[in-house]
């Protein structure tokens, strides 16, 4: 759908992107995460065709975006930061507008507006002017507008900013729609909005890209942790070199009581080795299982540790590395 390769963008002597290179395929939900001035806003006005880059070159379907600018533009739905309305104009009034200046005119324009209305649950609001909406309101307009032509790449900056929890909910589940017929590419500031929609993250760090990994990756476990009935000394002595962990971590050791009187559990963090599948994983902890009961031992807990995309946000811009990470 979209590849951009080495893009860079500068203004005089600061650079605000530096030699940027990924590809989107058709259909997927890219979550693009970075501090403010990471160079988000930058890449995504580059992709439009709002801003020409320095440097490098955007493909839109296997074409240099330059040849045929005005033809990839009328393929893309745009929403900036700052929303492209007129706040004298009605919702419906607008909507026609922007649908009159896509090339959708009469009855077809008509019927997108409707179908943008309804997505965007406006119905309320058609003939109010938009001054008079609120901030969740406005945002789906400007949803609504970015929309309307069904774009084959849509680009939403913030596109959740306003919305209360059901708003939210609701344009989670158009984003994930629209993603059947089109490529999504979705910055925010809300780790969550990424978390329930997205499928893959790109990281921005100063201009540069420092993170591009699907979100299942990025949540593989790093780790098992166990809980279990034998004490340190027992566990030091298992031999787990043939199971592609390491056993060199003990997190805490505490005793509990059970119902059917003293027992002491001891807890455990075993390091995994970098890239195992879920499967791989989960066949390490049958078999960690196994091992356990082998020595008499008690399992109380045996699962992955999940790391969340607000720590890995964290880790990366403390400049650090993240296991999984391409």
């Amino acid at each position: 759908m979209i590849k951009v390769e080495h893009l860079s963008r500068r203004y005089g002597d600061f650079v605000a992107v530096k030699d940027v290179s990924f590809e989107i395929g058709h259909g997927e939900i890219v979550g693009l995460l970075g501090h403010n001035g990471a160079g988000k806003t930058t890449i995504m006005k580059m992709i439009t065709g709002y801003l020409e880059p320095s440097d490098g070159q955007i493909w839109f379907n296997q074409q240099p975006f330059d040849e045929a600018p005005s033809q990839a533009k009328s393929h893309i739905g745009y929403l900036p930061e700052n929303l492209p309305v007129y706040p004298d104009l009605t919702v419906a009034d607008y909507l026609l507008f922007t649908a009159r200046l896509r090339g959708l005119e009469g009855q077809e324009g008509l019927q997108a507006v409707r179908r943008a209305i309804s997505d965007t649950e406006l119905e309320a609001k058609v003939l109010s002017p938009i001054a008079t909406l609120s901030r969740g309101y406005k945002q789906r307009v400007g949803v609504a507008q970015a929309i309307l032509h069904n774009p084959r790449l849509l680009i939403l900056d913030e596109p959740t900013n306003g919305l209360d929890p059901q708003q939210t909910q609701a344009m989670r589940t158009l984003l994930k729609r629209l993603s059947a017929n089109a490529t999504v590419v979705l910055s925010t500031h809300i780790m969550q909005e990424v978390e329930a929609i997205c499928d893959r993250v790109l990281m921005m760090r100063q201009g540069e890209m420092v993170l591009d990994e699907r979100l299942e990756n990025l949540r593989q476990a790093g780790a098992l942790l166990v809980s279990t009935s034998l004490a340190p000394a027992q566990w030091q002595q298992l031999r787990l070199s043939g199971l592609n962990f390491r056993q060199d971590q003990l997190v805490q050791d505490h005793a509990s009581v059970s119902a059917s009187g003293q027992q002491h559990r001891y807890d455990y963090r075993l390091h995994l080795e970098s890239g195992l599948s879920s499967e791989t994983v989960n066949e390490l902890a049958a078999s960690l299982n196994s091992v356990l009961h082998q020595q008499g031992a008690q399992t109380y807990q045996l699962s992955p540790e999940r790391r969340d995309l607000e720590s890995l946000f964290r880790e990366v811009n403390e400049g650090r590395e993240v296991s999984h990470a391409a």
